[in-house]
């Protein structure tokens, strides 16, 4: 317990366990997208699982984290052919 209340005053918060789901689940994605793209030379699905993995480090909010993850996949299914 000492260490949560050392990072708590570091200014430190760990995510909770809806945001670390969420960055598995839109990292493999984003990988699986990025692998197809680059298997068949689309471009679109590439760019899109590239943003796919590294969207989730420049958001903090759980819910902005999966409104954005399902939009990108939303785009990612429209481009992926």
């Amino acid at each position: 317990m000492d260490a949560l209340n050392s990072l708590s005053s570091l200014g430190l918060v760990l995510p909770s366990p809806a945001y670390l789901f969420g960055l598995i689940l839109f990292g493999i994605t984003g990988y699986a997208a990025y692998r197809y793209g680059n298997k068949t030379a689309l471009a679109k699905p590439k760019w899109i699982g590239i943003a796919l993995m590294l969207f989730p480090y420049a958001v903090s909010e759980t819910w902005l984290l999966y409104a954005i993850g399902a939009g990108l996949c939303v785009a990612l299914y429209r481009y992926r052919k």
